[in-house]
């Protein structure tokens, strides 16, 4: 009998192991490092993308910015397409919630539910889950965030995403 407790508890003892492993694997896994707020050019050296733009320097190395709504408080927004396209806004608004801000300026559409907005529509795109397993991530900094747009509070300084991502 004591035997078998023992064998029990070593295979136990694996079991929390593994599923602790796997578990550290899939939140790495989660992680991206990429960073939207800076553009990426292709074939530039790092000190020619410092000095004076000239004729020689691409138009796309620096990204257009739209301003949209009105209001004492501004932030960089962000919609990253399917194909890797962005767009980015600054918004103005006295909202105090960045989904408020957005919903306020047409940017976002989406259906209440018992988690909140559930964005579905960003910058006129429209991800259909269901269909084609294409939904919108939100992020803030490049980070994937752990609240809700609706939920989120407007920061100074900081860059908000939604990003088209496919299962």
């Amino acid at each position: 009998m004591k035997k078998t407790r023992s064998f029990s508890a070593t295979l136990s003892c694996i079991l929390c192991m593994v599923l602790i492993a796997a578990m550290a694997l899939f939140a790495t896994g989660c992680n991206d490092n990429s960073t939207p707020e800076t553009p990426q050019t292709s074939g530039a050296p790092s000190s020619q993308a410092a000095s004076t733009p000239d004729a020689s320097t691409p138009a796309e190395s620096t990204p257009e910015v739209t301003e949209k709504g009105e209001g004492a408080t501004q932030f960089t927004f962000i919609v990253c397409d399917l194909d890797g396209k962005e767009t980015t806004f600054r918004i103005n608004t006295d909202e105090t919630k960045v989904g408020a801000a957005l919903l306020a300026v047409e940017l976002i559409a989406g259906d209440m539910g018992d988690y909140g907005l559930y964005v579905k529509t960003v910058n006129g795109k429209t991800l259909d889950y269901v269909a084609d397993g294409a939904y919108w991530s939100f992020y803030i900094n490049g980070e994937y965030a752990s609240t809700g747009v609706d939920m989120t509070d407007i920061a100074a300084g900081q860059t908000y995403m939604f990003k088209a991502e496919k299962a």
